[in-house]
């Protein structure tokens, strides 16, 4: 059975602990006091939304606050749960409907509150103040989750729409649970979900190509999450893993793939048609998705992915200060205004790349906030024997192994350098092993000023005192193909684009009762530098800076790419003025070579990043 530490063991540090405050202080860290939905939700009492809105922002407010020893937050969510278990039924059920609505009533948000509220009780089953507080969310939990496997052994309660294709989120406390209670109703309830809920591998056929069609299972979010559900069915059950997730993140990849390491969706399948859309929500589920995937299986490649949309999908769609996010992001994004007429996505409407509150959907704006603190909390994956490393950012991690006091930090600025010090403390001796991934990307490395030619770097020694550890990744810029015959530029787990001048034209306005009005308003981004180059060489010139107060900065970026382009000819898509068309008319050089930078791609809010190899005349 996979593990992880005990949460409230793992402190962030440097950028990495000022991105959480940056979340903090903005959107995600405030809607309690402005959004309805959050605000006056039907979950605490009130009138409004009573489905997954609370839970969805739980899921990352709940880790955000304990992660920051924020106490303020701590108290705001700790107000959300006390209130949710205040209002559970004596039966166990938890949702916020009547029991003659509860055929009705799609279990997805059953699932995703059993899941916030196992890693609420992961959080303070550890902390002496607290204990009251997760016995009861323990045994709220229990309660629910058994109400649960009563209903559904009567058909009471049956899988249906999003339940039904989220089926597996279900195993996540169901995990929790068994891992406290050996009870025949846990497994008896997990098969129940399974039996109900759709075979995701049968869909296969439906991923070939895109079409202008929403189902469940062409829906990008749903995709994303359904990656863990063999690891988390067998992580539960004890069945043999066969490693359903690779066969399956490859098809989609070769058909679906982006250059940011996600799917392009907006909503469902769109290709790799790099004007496409990808939603936010599909970006914070495959990071999830990794994350268990890289825990239960230790296969490298899933922490690879895991870095690759971390560092570079998920910063692209949210602004500098986290006040404002899209719905869709796009690789080659030029603009980021109103679309006349119809829209470029295939299922979503013409501001859903806009920044703001809530464009197109409130999903994103609820969900937004569990990427970054779940991504701090999988920097450490524990081991039979010890510790392990998944990812070089800067954390630390003070927990006991084998009955003593044991204190591991990472200091690093990664992934915008390639170097990290890995500090042992043990005040007294202790033995166990320490992991350290190398990643995936990694041209060579080494340990300590020496060469090191694996892909696990380990120690299985005694401890005692303070150990320090260094690590250094070594890479260069590397041109890597893209579909159309064009190319995008990677150095380390970063890919680069060409930023576009953005103006941005604040909206504030009212809309379903919500005020628009900042710092929670809209905005526009017009272009007001050229787009249509292509790469005249292929050197890049790298140059780097101090990781500033927005780690992922279009003003300071942290690291650039200094190279030659050269303008292209390349027109909008068909139908629009402020969208790209997927390639230029030719890769023929339409005027000289000029140097320009390249940042990194979450950095860009308007960018180009795939672009031709120029032809350039002798």
């Amino acid at each position: 059975m996979y593990q992880f530490f005990s949460p409230m063991q793992i402190t962030p540090a440097g950028w990495l602990k000022t991105q959480l405050r940056l979340q903090a202080d903005g959107l995600a860290g405030n809607l309690d006091k402005m959004w309805p939905d959050v605000k006056d939700s039907a979950w605490i009492g009130g009138n409004r939304e009573g489905w997954e809105r609370v839970p969805y922002w739980l899921d990352g407010f709940l880790p955000l606050a304990y992660l920051l020893r924020d106490e303020d937050m701590i108290a705001r969510a700790e107000k959300y749960i006390v209130s949710i278990l205040d209002r559970q039924c004596t039966d166990g059920w938890i949702c916020p409907c009547s029991e003659a609505e509860r055929p009705g009533y799609d279990a997805w948000s059953f699932l995703l509150i059993g899941k916030v509220l196992a890693m609420y009780c992961e959080f303070v089953r550890d902390i002496p103040e607290k204990k009251n507080l997760w016995k009861r969310a323990d045994k709220g939990l229990y309660k629910a989750m058994e109400c649960l496997y009563r209903l559904m052994a009567d058909s009471t309660i049956k899988l249906f729409s999003w339940g039904k294709f989220r089926w597996f989120e279900g195993l996540i406390p169901l995990q929790y649970l068994q891992s406290r209670y050996k009870k025949d109703w846990i497994p008896a309830l997990a098969k129940l979900l399974r039996e109900q809920g759709a075979d995701w591998n049968s869909f296969r056929d439906t991923w070939e190509r895109p079409i202008n069609e929403w189902t469940f299972h062409t829906h990008i979010v749903n995709i994303g999450m359904m990656f863990k559900y063999e690891a988390a069915w067998c992580a539960l059950t004890g069945e043999e893993y066969t490693d359903i997730a690779e066969d399956l993140w490859q098809f989609l990849e070769a058909r679906h793939g982006t250059a940011a390491g996600c799917f392009t969706g907006d909503e469902c399948l769109s290709g790799t048609y790099n004007n496409q859309g990808t939603e936010l929500c599909s970006v914070n589920e495959l990071m999830y998705s990794c994350e268990l995937l890289y825990s239960i299986t230790g296969r490298s490649i899933w922490a690879d992915r895991l870095e690759k949309l971390t560092f570079n999908a998920l910063p692209a769609t949210i602004s500098d200060d986290m006040w404002t996010h899209q719905y869709d992001q796009q690789v080659n994004q030029i603009s980021c205004e109103r679309l006349p007429g119809r829209s470029i996505f295939r299922t979503n409407g013409s501001e859903a790349h806009l920044f703001g509150l809530e464009p197109n959907y409130g999903c994103c704006t609820a969900n937004m906030g569990q990427a970054w603190p779940k991504f701090v909390l999988s920097a450490f994956r524990k081991t039979r024997t010890g510790i392990e490393c998944p990812m070089m950012v800067p954390v630390r991690l003070d927990t006991k192994i084998h009955g003593k006091t044991v204190s591991l930090c990472i200091d690093t600025e990664y992934p915008f350098r390639h170097a990290g010090v890995y500090t042992v403390t043990a005040p007294e001796a202790v033995k166990f092993t320490l992991k350290i991934r190398v990643p995936g990307w990694a041209k060579g490395c080494t340990v300590n000023g020496e060469k090191f030619g694996g892909k696990m770097i380990v120690f299985s020694r005694e401890w005692v005192g303070t150990t320090e550890i260094r690590v250094e990744f070594f890479d260069a810029p590397r041109m890597v193909s893209r579909p159309r015959k064009l190319k995008a530029v990677e150095y380390g787990p970063l890919l680069f684009a060409l930023p576009i001048e953005a103006e941005w034209t604040m909206r504030e306005y009212e809309a379903g009762g919500v005020e628009r009005k900042f710092p929670w308003c809209d905005y526009e981004l017009s272009p007001l530098s050229e787009w249509r180059y292509g790469f005249a060489s292929a050197d890049f010139t790298i140059v780097n800076a101090p990781v500033s107060d927005v780690p992922f900065s279009a003003a300071a970026p942290a690291v650039k790419l200094c190279t030659r382009l050269v303008p292209v000819a390349w027109d909008y898509a068909d139908g629009f003025r402020n969208i790209a068309a997927p390639a230029p008319v030719s890769d023929k050089a339409a005027g000289d070579a000029v140097d320009l930078t390249l940042i990194t791609y979450g950095a860009a809010k308007l960018r180009m990043t795939e672009m031709p190899m120029v032809k350039m005349p002798k």
